[in-house]
């Protein structure tokens, strides 16, 4: 009774001695990619009488002093400037669609020739009081007939249409203004609190003053990565960095025709996963920036339990022909002033290795459900 009762416990111990062994030596075949070693170059693949050993498909760089000082060079020479934006401003000129508020001296009756009723438009499409230019930049006055005003200022015009009444009136006293600035837009779209169009005066408009007219940021904008589409051609513009070399944002007019966009910052964002305790994306700063630290926090820092603080990669350009791998070895609290200096790009990929005792521990719970499965057939067999 007793030898009968040996035998499946004996062989109950040398199965799951066996399938523990088994784990260990198959763990990375069993779990590939978990452990990603900076240092393996790769398994021996013969070719003929030959061995060659494979290379990493892609190298992965170490994070320390010497590359956070190669990439802020970098970073120093390829950041886009807004010096081909800031140029003089131009004086306004009419165009199709103003509205103009003209008068002639001792001859009121001329002004019963206005369009509208009032100085005020119930709605921003609506024309106010006064005589609006055609599509064809041509005004029509009593007594001068069709004259063409479009691409001048506003006191040109005035000199334009005193001329062309000097054929009904003698030295006429004419004033022309613009009463309704409508021929000029330029659209503001994005992360701001009124989005459309913004009609250009004869202030020239400035960028601050195009994102105050709409509204203002909203919590969620990137002002770093703002965008200006000119004649076809997209600008970017970073505000922070305009700001930290000393340069007036205001000094960039917009022109008729201009869009401008100020993106959201989860559009630029990074993506937290491995052993974390909130895997999530993490968003860029309202200057856009966005340190290796700074995301860490925002998922909530490493595992304590489950992570390998050594094993901590930033994948950038996956899906590029030349991916970047950068590893960090954050054992120390001291490797956390790198991952400060580290600053991180838009869709990169932040990953925590887990330790080599968790691995092993999912491994095994894989395997336990079939070991206890072939304990039961074994038990039954007997």
């Amino acid at each position: 009774m007793n030898s009968s009762i040996t035998k499946p416990r004996t062989s109950l111990r040398r199965l799951i001695a066996l399938g523990a062994a088994s784990t260990v030596l198959s763990g990375c075949a069993l779990a590939p990619g978990l452990n990603m070693s900076w240092s393996d170059p790769g398994p021996v693949v013969k070719t003929g009488d030959t061995a060659q050993q494979n290379e990493p498909p892609v190298a992965i760089n170490e994070i320390d002093v010497a590359l956070l000082r190669q990439m802020r060079e970098a970073e120093r020479l390829t950041l886009p400037s807004a010096a081909s934006l800031i140029t003089a401003p131009a004086p306004y000129v009419l165009g199709p669609g103003d509205v103009l508020n003209i008068t002639v001296w001792d001859h009121p009756e001329l002004a019963a020739a206005q369009v509208g009723t009032s100085q005020t438009a119930t709605r921003t499409a609506d024309p106010v009081a006064g005589f609006v230019i055609d599509q064809q930049g041509d005004l029509m006055f009593p007594y001068a007939g069709r004259v063409h005003v479009a691409g001048l200022r506003a006191e040109d015009a005035q000199a334009v249409l005193a001329k062309a009444l000097t054929k009904s009136f003698v030295e006429p006293q004419v004033t022309l203004r613009v009463a309704s600035y409508r021929a000029a837009q330029v659209y503001v779209d994005g992360e701001i609190h009124t989005p459309g169009p913004q009609s250009i005066n004869d202030i020239p408009m400035g960028l601050y003053e195009a994102i105050s007219r709409a509204g203002g940021f909203s919590p969620a904008a990137d002002q770093s990565r703002m965008v200006l589409v000119r004649e076809g051609v997209s600008h970017s513009i970073n505000l922070s960095q305009l700001l930290e070399r000393g340069q007036n944002p205001s000094d960039i007019v917009l022109r008729s025709g201009d869009v401008l966009r100020v993106p959201a910052r989860d559009e630029s964002g990074v993506f937290v996963m491995g052993e974390v305790n909130k895997p999530s994306t993490a968003v860029p700063m309202r200057n856009g920036k966005l340190t290796l630290a700074d995301a860490l926090a925002q998922a909530g820092s490493v595992t304590a339990n489950s992570s390998d603080p050594g094993q901590l990669y930033v994948i950038r350009g996956s899906i590029s022909a030349e991916p970047q791998v950068f590893h960090l070895d954050a054992k120390s609290p001291v490797s956390m002033v790198l991952a400060n200096q580290f600053d991180l790009q838009p869709r990169d990929v932040v990953y925590v290795d887990s330790g080599n005792l968790v691995r092993f521990s999912r491994i095994l719970s894989l395997l336990m459900p079939a070991v206890n499965a072939g304990l039961t057939a074994a038990v039954v067999a007997k």
